[in-house]
């Protein structure tokens, strides 16, 4: 699994395809996860090299199975042609990059084809933090409300304004400054930490990440409850930050509180990484540590808010390969709303100074 040094060119891994067997999805429903991903160039031919490196290109090739339906988190990663050789391009982060590419290595693996082709470039720390300084709102101890399903916690009749790779809306909630963001192409892993970074530096007092997590607790059934908390494992340490929810979530009926666990990908949650977890961790996704981490540097207030989607260790009916079934989006609705009701309930709370008075 671990993926190793590929000759000749200095920094290029090559990514090792994981063992479906060991998977903590089942081999069907790991697979769909990988079809829905896959650049459609990948799904139809064959290739001599496939190599992932750190770009945000929309003028190469864009995959057909990029998501509809949705304002945001709708882009794929894009495909670049060179004879008999692919370039991918994901957009840069250490964590996306290599997610990406184990996902092509594994799907070429199950479907039968050689995986050893597909290798990756770790993007530069340098290139990585200008992918985001195009990113520039005017922000002056706003609470920023970042991720999914802001379509449906935004105000109705607000006006979305776009910029490269993102829109905003800015609103009054309770009397404070709101300003929702929401990105068209993923912020997988270290780039959600980045984007916490960029808006401190334009004068963010708080950001709200709401997104999905993955629970390690058996029996927490997906689309039924909502998880939040203030401390991650990242990369081996405990991180924790200044919580803008306090104990207020957890207080609500529906709203399961725990410790966290970051992973780079979906890919390495196998059941040998579960059961190393499960007894001390209650959730895991990719970006809540690196932007815990990010807030507690610049010393901003950071919290999430999630809707519980998979359980890694109880098999239900919904899980990540059928996000898009009309149940699990029914389900989903109420859960936004109650996230919508506990971030108003939150801010009226709260006086404004006491929620900016971090900076």
């Amino acid at each position: 699994m671990t993926p190793l040094l590929a000759d000749p060119t200095p920094g290029l891994l090559r990514a090792a395809p994981i063992e479906p067997a060991g998977h903590t999805m089942t081999h069907a429903r790991l697979l769909r996860y990988l079809e829905i991903k896959v650049h459609h160039l990948i799904q139809d031919q064959d290739w001599d090299s496939i190599r992932v490196i750190g770009g945000y290109d929309r003028t190469a090739v864009v995959s057909r199975y990029e998501k509809t339906g949705k304002l945001f988190n709708i882009e794929r990663p894009t495909a670049e042609v060179h004879g008999r050789d692919l370039v991918v391009k994901a957009f840069p982060g250490a964590d996306y990059v290599q997610h990406y590419a184990l996902i092509i290595a594994t799907y070429l693996a199950m479907t039968g084809r050689p995986a050893d082709t597909v290798t990756f470039q770790p993007p530069e720390q340098e290139e990585c933090r200008t992918a985001l300084n195009s990113l520039d709102l005017e922000l002056d101890g706003d609470l920023v409300i970042v991720g999914w399903g802001l379509q449906y916690l935004a105000p109705e009749n607000g006006v979305w304004t776009r910029g490269s790779g993102y829109a905003w809306l800015r609103a009054e909630v309770a009397g404070r400054r709101v300003v929702y963001l929401g990105f068209l192409h993923s912020i997988w892993g270290d780039v959600a930490g980045r984007v916490v970074a960029r808006l401190a530096e334009l004068g963010a007092g708080d950001v709200v990440y709401v997104g999905k997590v993955g629970s390690l607790t058996p029996g927490v059934e997906p689309n039924a409850w909502l998880a939040t908390g203030n401390t991650s494992l990242v990369r081996g340490a405990m991180v924790s930050w200044d919580d803008f929810f306090g104990d207020y979530a957890a207080a609500h009926d529906g709203v399961r509180s725990g410790l966290h666990v970051s992973s780079p990908s979906i890919l390495l949650e196998n059941r040998d990484w579960l059961a190393q977890h499960t007894a001390s961790y209650s959730f895991v996704d990719p970006e809540i540590g690196p932007m815990g981490a990010a807030a507690r540097q610049a010393g901003i207030r950071f919290g999430y808010l999630h809707v519980i989607s998979n359980n890694l260790a109880t098999h239900y009916p919904a899980d990540l390969s059928n996000e898009r079934h009309s149940d699990v989006l029914r389900r989903r609705a109420v859960l936004v709303d109650r996230i919508r009701t506990i971030i108003t309930g939150r801010l009226t709370a709260s006086p404004t100074h006491t929620l900016g008075e971090s900076r």
